[in-house]
């Protein structure tokens, strides 16, 4: 795969271009393009001097500790808080000279055009040997958008190996909030070669409250921050997340909705002929011969699900909410889809 630092990207999440797409199609639209929770935190309430007021560094700090202590990071001084990851992104790629990027894939093609925007060859690779030679290495793990997960030893093996030629590892564990806990390199990165970034907005269910944060040692934490200037966060983000990052009940709580949820999902995809071949509790990949003519019949019928141009038979769906399991259960009936039910296997 090539990458364009000026080309256009598809993600999930651009209801506006759905809305162009299926013009006649029931609104609002379902959008399960995205691995976000559908049941999302309760907000609290806020008073207006949040809004009124520019974040202080002592709220910073605190938002900088809870996140540490959540997200098993040594100390504060580890943490960087940044309005979403996606702006993180650019700033790790420079963290060394402009060389050789190479992703593990497939996975989010953000990756890709940050590093390009850094000045980085950017290369795929298929398995974890062929990261040994990078500048720059990149893992997403858990895996967006077929949910493999790589072990910590395995990830601080190529840690070891990138450090002799001054290489840096790049862990996006985005996802790990449903992933398996001791896969988390976050306690690791005092080793100087690794940068964990979380984000806030999935599991927690706020995307649009753009948070997100950099694991890293403290050197290249300074560094991270200086680029980010500051008040990079703002008082309401860091105000909502000092909650929830210390909701301990919440979390769990979720983590068992969120799996349950998965669970309930892959029944309703496998009535519909549809294979299961990866993912998290917060979004399937699936496969089957028919996934543009099915991508295409739920546009139709307002439900937004993952297409990918590279995998042409794969589909991904995020968990529906509450109100949304019957009608997403009628639209994959597979009589509306499929010229033939009797084909259906």
């Amino acid at each position: 795969m090539t990458y364009d630092p000026g080309g256009r990207l598809e993600h999930g999440g651009d209801l506006a271009t759905a809305r162009r797409l299926f013009p006649e199609a029931p609104q609002p639209f379902i959008d399960l393009s995205t691995g976000i929770n559908p049941h999302p935190y309760p907000l609290p309430l806020l008073g207006a001097n949040v809004f009124a007021q520019l974040p202080d560094s002592a709220a910073q700090l605190r938002l900088s500790t809870i996140a540490a202590e959540t997200y098993g990071a040594p100390s504060a001084g580890h943490v960087v808080c940044a309005p979403g990851t996606q702006l993180l992104l650019p700033l790790v790629a420079r963290l060394v000279p402009a060389g050789r990027a190479v992703i593990l894939g497939p996975t989010y093609s953000e990756h890709g055009r940050a590093a390009a925007h850094a000045g980085h060859a950017v290369l795929d690779a298929g398995n974890v040997e062929d990261l040994q030679g990078a500048d720059l290495a990149v893992v997403v793990n858990p895996n967006n958008p077929d949910g493999r997960i790589l072990g910590k030893e395995e990830l601080l093996a190529l840690s070891e190996k990138l450090n002799v030629r001054g290489g840096l590892l790049l862990v996006d564990e985005a996802f790990m909030d449903v992933g398996p806990p001791e896969a988390s390199v976050a306690g690791e990165i005092g080793r100087g070669n690794i940068v964990v970034l979380r984000s806030f907005g999935k599991f927690f269910g706020l995307a649009g409250l753009r948070l997100g944060f950099a694991l890293a040692a403290p050197d290249l934490a300074t560094k991270l921050n200086a680029s980010l200037g500051p008040w990079a966060v703002s008082n309401p983000a860091i105000a909502i997340a000092e909650q929830a990052l210390a909701d301990a009940a919440w979390i769990g709580a979720t983590r068992l909705r969120l799996a349950s949820a998965a669970k309930k999902l892959d029944q309703l995809l496998a009535d519909a002929a549809i294979q299961i071949i990866g993912g998290t509790s917060l979004f399937r990949l699936a496969r089957t011969p028919h996934a543009k003519a099915i991508c295409r019949h739920l546009g139709a019928n307002g439900i937004i699900v993952r297409h990918f141009r590279e995998h042409p038979t794969w589909l991904r769906f995020g968990i529906p909410g509450e109100p949304h399991w019957d009608r997403l259960g009628l639209a994959l009936a597979p009589r509306h889809w499929l010229p033939d039910p009797v084909k259906v296997n």
